[in-house]
């Protein structure tokens, strides 16, 4: 048994929540890194490939304002070609994907960790919006692109009848119609008169 006059001194613990608090956030730290470096690294690519692709970027009319051309911030960059279009970096942070949103779901139009393969998409993609909304706005006018210029065919005029030989045709009928009414009209008017006496006839025989 301690005596009275004895100091009890407390046992240091083994672990202290500080060092556990502290522990916690050099992990988030870690990992907030990590995903700075991925952002950074995706971005870095695709700023490579709009810096391909500028020169195509630049000659799109400059009326068409379909198209976006610009690499957005966040978590995962993208590079947005229009409103349904974009290329963003693969989980490996080398591969790039095209890819393209649709009504059945999301599609994928080219897949490459060559940067010419993917560039080479972008300008074909490019290049038939600007052919489709060609089309659209000229309608059934001749079109301007160079091996798509539609033949016109004037239609033959049909051949001029005779005035006069179709006005005697139209004589000719008019007068008959009027001929069968009139004789129509007689026999119509004689039974009604002659009515009576031709049921008196039946009856007496």
């Amino acid at each position: 048994m301690k005596d009275a006059g004895d100091i009890i001194t407390p046992i240091e613990p083994s672990r202290k929540l500080s060092d556990a608090i502290r522990d916690v956030k050099n992990a988030f730290a870690d990992r907030d890194d990590v995903v700075v470096d991925m952002r950074e690294a995706h971005r870095m690519r695709l700023d490579l490939l709009a810096a391909e692709l500028a020169p195509v970027f630049a000659d799109v009319p400059a009326d068409m304002d379909s198209f976006d051309f610009a690499v957005s911030s966040g978590l995962q960059p993208r590079l947005w070609i229009d409103a349904v279009s974009h290329v963003a970096m693969g989980r490996d942070r080398r591969t790039y994907r095209f890819l393209k949103d649709t009504r059945v779901g999301r599609v994928v139009l080219a897949e490459s960790t060559e940067m010419k393969a993917v560039a080479d998409a972008v300008t074909r993609y490019v290049a038939e919006r600007v052919v489709e909304r060609q089309h659209m706005m000229e309608g059934g006018m001749e079109s301007a692109v160079p091996g798509l210029h539609r033949h016109v065919v004037q239609e033959a005029e049909p051949p001029i009848r005779s005035e006069t030989g179709r006005n005697g045709w139209t004589t000719f009928f008019a007068g008959l119609g009027l001929i069968a009414a009139g004789a129509l009209v007689g026999l119509a008017v004689s039974l009604v008169l002659f009515w009576d006496r031709i049921m008196q006839m039946k009856i007496s025989f």
